[in-house]
């Protein structure tokens, strides 16, 4: 089969040849080294498996099941969307669950050998656009050293679980850094490696990382102290994608590699967040997550290409240079749509499935085919490998196990997993889990475990992921960074910060003394520790220097309650506010007011915090006026713990949500308002014990305010805190003035 290649020049065959052999040498190594980790592999503690590479170890696997009992264990009720997790005998899911206002998102757990559900918890879910049947998008996140989860939800919650469901830390990346949701629903699975979890996502968040970007984020595994962010590329193409980030070794450097929004795929340090090399690759964001062997990176994509007017790619990355690596450092490349599943290795096998479900086997080494087949029409999940065969699935309800041969594949199975009521398919995004001689996965119709009846299982613990061996470089700090890299604090409260000092490689060398100082934040700084001003809002940064060494911690300071802002300030407005790129100070009547303008692209709907994330029991009051474009009217409102209360221009409503695109928790009534005309609009939510009590009222401005509530509704899934804002829908400019917050009484 033709190699194809950017051109067909005898320097650049033989710089191929010469690179195929390198690259031969290297999966040999990333082979045996893959081999020498899962020998022991038991558990499913990640959602590609231990090594990121899509194989487990279990042998005397099924060669066939079906739906109606043939090697079928158990199966449990469960709306799932992403691959289960399985260790420390249990399997952990994440999916969706309930009708009407009980829809939710949740992380659930069963015990991996009676199928028995052990617990339930649901995922705070609000704000977001993303429907209901998208929830449960990602994959969690496991650490095996404290048997902690990790879950980001849909609509941004980023939630730390023990072992029996109980909340470790949780944070709201949507209020505290600007996260977007969108309508895609594609959500990134969190990856642990060693003390920390990284994520990743679209955000605009406050002060210098107001720029939207696709940005990456690490925290204390245990606390959820942010350790650093990272923003190595450029101006998103979308405000979703699902490219997952993995952990390899590669020139003696731990490296975090993933694919952007902005259509790149970029290595950076994973313990700083430094850059080391990017690779442009597509035009719109990168879904697919790559996969290492040794020194090489696989990834692919199914949209329009940088360099020719043909849609997707699959290529292979020599991931061992510096900088802009897309010229230079391609190895081979085959027009393959992989724009949602990602890739898995075996044997010297590359095993890759494109969007229609055409799965290939490839030589890893030139990119050359062995063989290709059909598994249905929808290509979103990654083939596992294990026993000698492929366990695959595909979004129509098919599960295929496959054996694979040197020039064909043979079908062993193929089953169709359908509805209760057999009306249709159900649908299967995740992959297989292969732990403990078992099958797991999850579909829209249930949890399903597969395996020999009436076999023993053996709960064993896998061992660690094995990678290259790192080089310890130097003793020299390169690079310092400010631990905490963000916190949060009330007026008058108090942080400490440490300096961290790593080498050329990455290599953490300890905490350091450091000359500290401050920017744009007003307090007394001793040392490291920082206590803010008493008086007043306020945002800033904490500096520490090291020789010729600098490093930067971001710093918001929260007046208490009751807050008051009339907006007589000048520009974009306020430090502290997430979500300001889109709002702005404006004169209107002789007076300033903060203005949602028209937007010049993107999105015309768009929210504003000006207050922190974990207010609670709180009534935010606002003056507000819409406007008129030809037939287009304005929406907007005020925003109180999750909750929005909205007036509508068109529909000439009055409603009050909060999962903004189902209909849970969404209440409405008829409300005839005028555009260019100044209202007030009041949002109280108070908790009361297991429900959120939800009251709002609109008058228009020089009227008496009403005595009695506008609308009311009750939520039995309580938002139970979240920060104050404004949010508006903006064919026309929207404004508001006056906004005061004040604790409820």
């Amino acid at each position: 089969m033709k190699l194809l290649t950017k051109d067909s020049s005898p320097l650049r065959r033989s710089t191929v040849a010469l690179r195929a052999i390198a690259l031969i040498a290297l999966l040999s190594l990333g082979l045996a080294l893959t081999l020498s980790g899962v020998a022991l592999a038991e558990d499913w503690p990640a959602w590609r498996g231990t090594d990121q590479v899509g194989t487990s170890a279990d042998k005397e696997l099924i060669s066939s099941w079906s739906p109606e009992g043939e090697n079928l264990l158990w199966r449990q009720d469960f709306i799932g969307r992403s691959t289960p997790l399985v260790f420390n005998g249990r399997v952990f899911v994440q999916g969706r669950a309930g009708e009407g206002i009980d829809r939710r998102e949740v992380v659930a757990a069963f015990d991996a050998e009676s199928g028995a559900k052990l617990w339930e918890k649901e995922i705070p879910t609000y704000l977001t656009t993303v429907p209901y049947n998208r929830a449960g998008w990602p994959s969690l996140g496991a650490d095996r050293e404290t048997g902690y989860l990790y879950a980001q939800g849909v609509g941004g919650y980023f939630l730390c679980l023990d072992a029996d469901g109980n909340v470790v830390w949780e944070r709201s990346l949507l209020e505290e850094y600007g996260r977007y949701s969108g309508y895609g629903g594609r959500t990134h699975t969190p990856l642990v490696d060693e003390d920390q979890v990284i994520i990743s996502n679209v955000n605009s968040a406050w002060g210098k990382l107001g720029r939207p970007a696709h940005r990456y984020y690490s925290f204390d595994k245990k606390t959820g102290e942010p350790r650093w962010i990272s923003t190595p590329g450029g101006r998103p193409y979308d405000l979703n994608t699902q490219s997952n980030g993995v952990i390899a070794v590669i020139g003696g450097q731990r490296l975090y590699i993933s694919g952007n929004a902005d259509g790149h795929v970029y290595a950076i340090k994973a313990r700083t967040g430094e850059k080391v090399w990017s690779f442009e690759l597509s035009k719109r964001g990168i879904n697919s997550t790559p996969l290492v062997v040794g020194s090489t990176v696989f990834i692919g994509h199914s949209e329009e290409n940088i360099d020719e007017a043909v849609l997707g790619r699959t290529i292979a990355i020599d991931g061992s240079g510096t900088g802009d690596v897309t010229k230079t450092h391609e190895l081979w490349r085959q027009n393959i749509n992989m724009g949602f599943p990602s890739p898995g290795y075996h044997d010297g096998r590359l095993y890759v499935m494109d969007n229609s479900a055409n799965l290939y086997a490839l030589d890893p080494g030139t990119g050359e085919h062995f063989w290709e087949t059909s598994i249905g029409t929808v290509g979103k999940t990654a083939a596992v490998i294990a026993d000698g065969k492929i366990y695959a699935t595909e979004v129509n309800g098919l599960v295929h196990i496959l054996k694979p041969g040197a020039t064909s594949v043979t079908v062993l199975d193929r089953d169709e997993v359908r509805m209760p009521d057999d009306d249709r398919f159900a649908e299967i995004y995740g992959s297989p889990a292969i732990a403990y001689g078992r099958i797991y996965f999850t579909s829209e119709e249930g949890v399903y475990a597969l395996g020999k009846k009436g076999s023993a299982m053996k709960v064993s613990p896998s061992a660690p992921a094995q990678h290259a061996e790192e080089d310890r470089g130097g003793d020299k700090p390169t690079v310092i960074r400010v631990v905490p890299a963000e916190v949060r604090l009330d007026a008058g409260g108090k942080a400490a910060f440490e300096a961290w000092a790593f080498n050329e490689k990455g290599r953490k060398l300890g905490v350091v003394e450091a000359t500290w100082s401050t920017e744009g934040i007003q307090g007394v700084l001793s040392g490291g520790t920082l206590t803010t001003a008493v008086a007043g809002s306020q945002a800033g940064e904490v500096v520490a220097k090291v020789g010729d060494l600098e490093a930067r911690a971001r710093v918001r300071s929260f007046a208490a309650f009751p807050v008051t802002e009339d907006f007589s300030i000048d520009g974009r407005g306020r430090s502290y506010w997430i979500g300001s790129g889109r709002y702005q100070i404006a004169e209107l009547d002789g007076e300033k007011v903060l203005e949602k303008p028209v937007a010049d692209s993107g999105l015309l709907r768009s929210k504003l915090f000006i207050g922190p994330a974990d207010a609670s029991n709180y009534t935010i009051t606002a003056e507000l006026r819409g406007g008129q474009t030809r037939r287009r009217k304005t929406d907007g409102g005020v925003i109180n713990s999750g909750y929005i209360l909205d007036l509508q221009g068109i529909d000439q409503e009055l409603e009050i949500r909060s999962w903004t695109a189902t209909e849970r928790m969404r209440v409405s009534i008829d409300f005839a308002w005028d555009m260019d005309t100044w209202y007030i609009m009041k949002l109280r939510v108070d908790q009361v014990g297991e429900i959120a009590r939800v009251r709002g009222k609109v008058w228009k401005k020089g009227e008496p305010e009403p005595s009695d509530w506008t609308i009311t509704a009750e939520d039995p899934h309580p938002v139970k805190r979240g920060a104050p804002g404004l949010q508006a829908y903006s064919p026309a400019s929207f404004y508001f003035d006056n906004v005061s917050i004040t604790p409820n009484q």
